[in-house]
């Protein structure tokens, strides 16, 4: 009898992380312990907008965005109260920060330090890609040749001081939700990450860069498409490979592994029959995971109810039992790749390859990422076009949306309490806090740390040792963002939304003729302003609005982001519009919009019909309206056309009393 077959070995797993910060540092760090508590193994910190775009809680475009979608984190306490009972030594921390992850840094090897950590033993990650925020986030500050150079300026500083540390995660995740092809998203990360490493090479020994080229992460999007995504993450490792090989002359395979985290698609998630997103997570994290030669080794998920709201921790609870259950009940970790020598994936990879590699050599002859920012946004916006006018047209089923839209009523949604809801008394707390923070600490001792931080940004000196005494004296984000500032400068990035109309006419000829006999009647072209107010950074929607308003015929305004309600209703007048769209997906549309129509109507606007677009939750929408707001729209209202129609017969009276 021959002896039995040894039993295969299970594979570690990877990390479980939820993507979790809200209100302040001390509900956040309650949240972080109790998800530690429940079998979570690293974590994963969401900042909210105003720290995230260095500004202080109690800063006039901070107003309405404290704690909305992460934690404010304004100073080292509040960084101190947010870890607090936490031994950074022992963790392995995830922070989705960019313009300001040289600061949040900072701050975290400030707190580390003061719990008497080895600093050279932390483990975790900056996100720390600002050339994405360009094109799809918008949580940018500075202009693009600054931001690289504090991009690679941490690099270079944990290079030498935290050995243990990924200094950039390139993120490709938001360029899927803008729209990006799986093509233009293996291209656009991967240039990223050679702006990055190209820089790089500079600053640390020449012995030491292959190292560096190594602790390159990545930080991607598993669509609902889950084979094509599985091929993805293969073509994804395949060229990161190559390129280590050929552009960097990296030798030792260890350097050139691909390692990746993944958020699965919040985009794909539901208003209509959320429960369904519940296998749309499921199916999606099994792209990132079935295949072992490009399996994730850490894997973030959304919960079921995020195209509502704000999650519940028992939300954040049941998206971390799917992975456990995965990574716990299954053999799937007691397996070679399951899809090595399949045809079917094989061809699929090499054509992803391929389209990938075509993208990449027209941005190396534009000069690289950097000089690419403005061509790639437009290709975004125009993939995103694309694909909603698959989803308009049926082409691309969403299930619950377009098809099989007949429903019971979900139990799980019904009753208060559904979603989390940010108590309003928070914002409040967390301004108190600050400014007892800035009464109590030595104003000496932090004005001489600006100084010293502005002079290294303006010399070329390595930001981070400046920034690390700015922390410890008791600087502030916004003091350490206006310094970067006066450094740098401020920066608006390109819209990728055109003046001259797309070539796009299915279904539009009856909104072109309806638009064209509403402006023979007002005697002008139908003015249409599309605004962003407050640090919202999400422009997808609003891109969307405009470009297909412009192709529809009517005479947009579009600045882009991060605009006050002041300047909104200046813009109203200046153009002369005939109606204003906002678009807010912060949760901060109450505040927001509450001032915009007061300054509307000061301003002798208020004739103007006001629509707004977001994530807004019927009881907030009623009260939007009962302000006087013309139209709400939410993640359910896909149908761009009917939309238009509306904007029509908004302007309709208007050019009524025009005649």
């Amino acid at each position: 009898m021959s002896d039995p077959a040894p039993a295969p070995r299970k594979e570690k797993p990877w990390l479980f992380r939820t993507y979790a910060g809200h209100s302040t540092a001390a509900a956040s760090n309650a949240l972080y312990r109790m998800n530690l508590a429940k079998g979570q193994t690293g974590l994963s910190v969401a900042f909210d907008l105003p720290t995230q775009t260095g500004y202080d809680s109690d800063h006039e475009l901070a107003r309405g965005e404290v704690g909305k979608v992460g934690v404010p984190v304004s100073h080292l306490g509040d960084m101190r109260m947010l870890f607090d009972a936490i031994p950074l030594e022992q963790m392995n921390t995830s922070m989705t920060i960019n313009a300001t992850a040289p600061w949040l840094l900072a701050l975290y090897i400030a707190v580390a330090e003061e719990q008497g950590a080895d600093v050279a033993a932390l483990q975790g990650t900056v996100q720390n890609d600002i050339i994405k925020e360009y094109l799809s986030r918008g949580t940018y500050i500075c202009p693009p040749k600054p931001s690289l150079r504090m991009i690679t300026d941490v690099a270079a500083y944990t290079q030498k001081h935290l050995p243990k540390w990924n200094p950039m995660n390139v993120c490709s995740y938001h360029l899927q939700e803008a729209g990006a092809t799986p093509e233009q998203e293996l291209a656009y990360a991967l240039a990223t990450a050679q702006a990055v490493l190209d820089d790089l090479r500079g600053k640390v020994p020449a012995a030491d860069f292959p190292d560096m080229v190594g602790r390159i992460s990545f930080f991607v999007n598993a669509g609902i498409r889950f084979v094509t995504e599985l091929c993805k993450m293969r073509a994804f490792g395949d060229l990161w490979d190559e390129i280590c090989r050929e552009r960097y002359g990296v030798e030792d395979p260890k350097y050139r592994r691909f390692r990746y985290g993944v958020q699965v698609n919040s985009l794909g998630l539901t208003e209509p029959q959320p429960e369904n997103n519940v296998y749309r997570i499921l199916i999606e994290m099994l792209a990132v995971t079935l295949s072992k030669k490009a399996r994730a080794r850490a894997v973030q998920l959304p919960a079921w109810n995020e195209a509502l709201g704000l999650p519940r921790p028992w939300d954040q609870q049941w998206s971390l039992r799917m992975q456990q259950i995965l990574a716990y009940e299954t053999d799937l970790l007691e397996y070679d790749d399951l899809f090595d020598g399949n045809p079917a994936v094989d061809r699929k990879v090499a054509e992803l390859k391929e389209g990938a590699r075509a993208e990449l050599r027209q941005i190396d002859a534009m000069g690289g990422a950097v000089a690419a920012i403005e061509y790639m946004k437009g290709r975004l916006v125009e993939s995103n076009a694309e694909r909603i006018g698959r989803i308009e047209g049926g082409e691309t089923v969403v299930v619950g949306v377009n098809r099989f839209t007949q429903t019971e009523p979900s139990p799980l949604t019904t009753g208060d309490g559904a979603i989390m809801v940010v108590d309003e008394a928070a914002e409040r707390d967390q301004i108190a806090r600050l400014q007892a923070w800035r009464a109590a600490r030595d104003e000496t001792a932090v004005t001489a740390a600006l100084d010293r931080l502005r002079a290294a940004a303006l010399s070329g000196e390595n930001i981070m040792p400046a920034s690390i005494a700015a922390a410890r004296a008791g600087a502030t984000t916004g003091e350490w963002g206006d310094m970067v500032r006066a450094a740098f400068g401020q920066y608006r990035g390109p819209t990728g939304v055109s003046r001259s109309p797309s070539n796009r006419t299915e279904g539009l000829e009856p909104i072109r003729e309806a638009v064209d006999a509403v402006s023979t009647r007002l005697g002008r072209r139908l003015k249409f302003l599309v605004g962003k107010p407050g640090l919202d950074g999400h422009s997808n929607g609003a891109e969307q609005i405009a470009a297909r308003a412009r192709d529809c015929g009517m005479d947009i305004h579009y600045e882009g982001i991060r605009l006050t309600p002041a300047e909104i209703v200046a813009a109203a007048a200046e153009q002369q519009a005939h109606v204003v769209g906002l678009s807010i997906l912060s949760g901060s549309h109450i505040p927001l919009i509450t001032e915009v129509m007061d300054r509307m109507r000061v301003a002798g606007l208020g004739h103007i019909p006001v629509t707004v677009g977001g994530i807004i939750p019927e009881d907030d929408a009623d009260h939007l309206r009962a302000l006087g707001v013309a139209a709400v729209y939410t993640p359910k209202d896909f149908e761009l056309n009917r939309i238009m129609l509306d904007l029509v017969a908004l302007v309709e009276p208007q050019s009524a009393a025009a005649e």
